[in-house]
């Protein structure tokens, strides 16, 4: 019988050789769509999906849009190649409205196919316009979508380092909430300090102050317009003092380190074609957020100018620590003497708004008397509804501590009173009962449970208490009291002979 059979052959591949021009070479995985699309060739080669992307945005360039109606549209990865019709529509009218300055709602996903246009160079011929245009997306959808934040800031820096654009990166900076990455911000400050000391804003600074300025109250309660406006000036006032003492700038003292260099990777989680203007951006840059003289500098001048500025306003406490030498603080508080004295007589000028008497009476008593007739009749209906049940037993009053305010209060035994600092004796002077029981809570041996039981008697939370201490402590005596709802370690000494 004949065998029929044949047997198989193998070849060796040698897989270490170089492919053929003619073989298609296997995309990078951040080049697969994340969705099923229609592959696309152009001379024999499949199109990645941002190209793809491209290519449609440039024969979409000039489309106008007609009125149309809104419809949802949600993408993990929104393209054109996932719109349908009605999508489109709607997506074309908007992009109209929004090139001439209207910014009608809309979804996210249509924020960043639009994003993505203006990344990649489509809808513009000058970059800084392209900015502008990014810039505005930003700032009219950010409070609808906060995400945009996370993506945009950095997208924004890319897009200046791309198309070298002369202009600050602390504009950024602001709309962002004074978040930016660490190489970034050092970048901006080192080119703030070479050319305009001028422009340093409290946002930039925030950075390179020793510890966080927004825990204080003076901060939280006008003190932030306060320093946004002054502290730029102080810079300046330094750095003229350093280079008439010691002819050296603060430039000339913090910036002449070695560079670092590294390279930063572009539009992350954009669709974003990276042939168009490459991959990574080098970054070169001295790390100023590294060098402790220059934040001790920064933090002493903060310190210095905002405690001159709490005098200024009336504000109670100062803030404690390492100060300027005498003769640089004086002239900081002298300079901001003459600086808030002269806005002072500015507001002064400005007209007054001056109120009738009679007329002001008379619109009180006829609001007096329409109050009156409304109060009365809302309180006819009440008493009709009330009535079924007026022989009902009334709840028991909630449950109060039964010390009076004036028995708990702060208070040291007499040996070791007279060692205490006259801050702490007037910090004792501004805690509640509450207060006071909770500090007693803390240095208990089950300071979690007694917290909440003080709580829970007041009617409030554990943590809204200990932030009462925490601000009455920065103002008294100019620090933290409580960290992680504990006492501070270095502060424990100072409660050892408390009275209970």
């Amino acid at each position: 019988m004949k065998d029929h059979s044949r047997q198989l052959e193998f070849m060796e591949i040698d897989l270490t050789e170089e492919p053929e021009a003619s073989a298609v070479p296997v995309p990078e995985r951040s080049t697969i769509p994340h969705r099923q699309f229609h592959s696309s060739q152009t001379g024999g080669s499949i199109l990645s999906s941002e190209k793809r992307f491209v290519e449609e945005a440039r024969q979409l360039e000039e489309a106008e849009g007609e009125p149309a109606p809104f419809v949802p549209f949600m993408s993990y990865w929104p393209t054109y190649g996932v719109m349908n019709e009605s999508q489109r529509e709607w997506y074309l009218y908007w992009r109209s409205e929004v090139r001439q300055r209207r910014f009608p709602d809309t979804d996210l996903s249509y924020v960043f196919v639009h994003t993505y246009e203006l990344i990649n160079g489509v809808g513009w011929r000058d970059p800084q316009a392209g900015f502008d245009q990014l810039k505005q997306l930003w700032i009219h959808y950010r409070v609808r979508n906060p995400q945009l934040d996370m993506y945009m800031q950095e997208w924004l820096v890319d897009y200046t380092l791309v198309h070298q654009l002369d202009m600050p990166l602390s504009e950024i900076l602001d709309i962002s909430s004074g978040y930016l990455p660490a190489e970034i911000q050092d970048m901006e400050m080192q080119r703030i300090l070479q050319n305009r000391i001028s422009d340093v804003s409290l946002n930039l600074l925030r950075r390179y102050y020793d510890y966080d300025i927004t825990l204080s109250k003076f901060y939280r309660d006008g003190g932030q317009e306060v320093l946004e406006e002054f502290i730029p000036k102080v810079m300046v006032l330094v750095d003229s003092y350093l280079l008439r003492t010691r002819q050296e700038g603060i430039a000339n003292q913090f910036i002449q380190g070695k560079p670092r260099t590294t390279e930063r990777v572009l539009f992350r989680k954009a669709v974003y074609d990276d042939t168009l203007y490459g991959k990574t951006v080098p970054l070169s840059y001295v790390p100023v957020g590294e060098n402790s003289d220059f934040v001790q500098l920064v933090t002493r001048i903060f310190r210095c100018t905002e405690n001159k500025c709490r005098e200024l306003l009336g504000f109670r406490g100062r803030l404690r620590g390492k100060t300027l030498e005498p003769e640089l603080a004086g002239l900081i508080e002298r300079y901001l003497d003459k600086v808030y004295a002269a806005k002072q007589a500015e507001a002064a000028e400005k007209p007054m708004i001056r109120i009738d008497p009679e007329k002001l009476t008379s619109l009180q008593q006829e609001s007096e008397y329409v109050r009156q007739a409304l109060t009365i009749e809302e309180d006819v209906d009440q008493a009709k509804e009330a009535a079924p049940f007026e022989h009902q037993a009334l709840p028991e009053p909630a449950k109060v501590i039964a010390t009076s305010a004036t028995s708990v209060r702060l208070q040291w035994e007499e040996e070791s009173a007279g060692d205490l600092d006259e801050d702490w004796l007037h910090l004792a002077d501004q805690l509640a009962p509450q207060h006071v029981l909770a500090i007693y809570a803390l240095l208990g041996e089950k300071p979690d449970t007694e917290l909440n039981r003080v709580a829970e008697q007041y009617g409030t939370m554990p943590a809204l208490l200990l932030d009462e201490i925490n601000d009455l402590a920065m103002e008294t005596i100019g620090d933290l009291l409580i960290e992680s709802d504990r006492i501070v370690s270095e502060y424990m000494n100072v409660f050892e002979h408390v009275k209970r």
